[in-house]
């Protein structure tokens, strides 16, 4: 007999499902958004209340589908201070919506998710200046520097006033 599938599967599988139609794929993902943008301005307006419960009773505190908390713990698992077992959760698995505030700035920022770091609440938590800071060093963590490539015909960076080519780079 087959395993049954637990929630996250089924909610990957749907979500990120290759075969069902692109409309039908958006209409979710729309719906999804729209609610998981609810239930964050309902976290941050109080952030330093821990939010606990089954994962059915969580969905029914916020008004959504079982399959649209399992998306939004999904989501938030990263930003949690202590994550919760998402893998094999069922709708009665105990869990915690407690976050870490500035991790979970920084992986909203990082998911691109503007309409949830631009959300008023944030003004409450942390200043404008601070916000500025956690989007600058978050995308300051993706970002590839490149070192400068030095050619033979450039100076030579030791600073001996010779080409490259006929100093450090003699042997190379």
């Amino acid at each position: 007999m087959a395993k049954a599938k637990t929630l996250l599967e089924s909610w990957r599988d749907e979500a990120y499902s290759e075969t069902t139609d692109k409309g039908t794929l958006q209409r979710l993902w729309t719906d999804y958004f729209e609610k998981e943008k609810d239930i964050y301005a309902s976290l941050l307006a109080d952030p330093d209340t821990e939010v606990k419960g089954s994962v059915k009773e969580l969905a029914e505190k916020y008004g959504v589908e079982l399959k649209i908390m399992t998306g939004f713990l999904d989501g938030i698992n990263d930003s949690l201070v202590k994550p919760n077992p998402i893998e094999e959760m069922t709708e009665d698995t105990k869990v915690s919506l407690k976050f870490d505030k500035e991790l979970l700035y920084k992986n909203m920022v990082a998911a691109g998710a503007d309409w949830l770091y631009g959300l008023p609440q944030w003004d409450e938590i942390f200043t404008k200046e601070r916000q500025k800071e956690l989007y600058k060093e978050q995308k300051k963590s993706t970002t590839v520097v490149n070192e400068a490539k030095i050619y033979p015909n450039d100076p030579c960076p030791c600073g001996s006033g010779k080409k490259y080519k006929k100093c450090c780079g003699k042997n190379k």
